[in-house]
Parts: C-alpha cells; sequence; structure tokens
C-alpha cells in the first residue's frame, strides 16, 4: 500500500482525536466559567477587585 492510503484509513482515527479533544477543552471551559460565576454570586460587590 502507498503512504496515502495508510494515510486515508486512519483520518477517522486522527478527525475523531482531534473532535474528542476540542470537546473535552470545551467542556473543562464551560465548566470553569460556570463555577467562577456561581462563586462570584458569594462575593460582596465591594470584594470583587476585578470590578
Amino acid at each position: 500500500m502507498s503512504g496515502g492510503i495508510v494515510a486515508m484509513q486512519d483520518a477517522g482515527y486522527i478527525f475523531g482525536s482531534y473532535a474528542l479533544t476540542f470537546a473535552v477543552i470545551a467542556a473543562f471551559t464551560w465548566r470553569v466559567i460556570r463555577g467562577g460565576r456561581r462563586l462570584a454570586n458569594h462575593i460582596d460587590d465591594n470584594d470583587k477587585y476585578w470590578t
């Protein structure tokens, strides 16, 4: 087999791993931001030095 045919047979694994990696990073980012917003609701506005 030539190198191009072997690469095309593995394309599903490659694209699948990229999609899985992107999904995990997106889920982690969403969870961190959601948790930060939830924690920020418990702090008085005077103590929020970033605003």
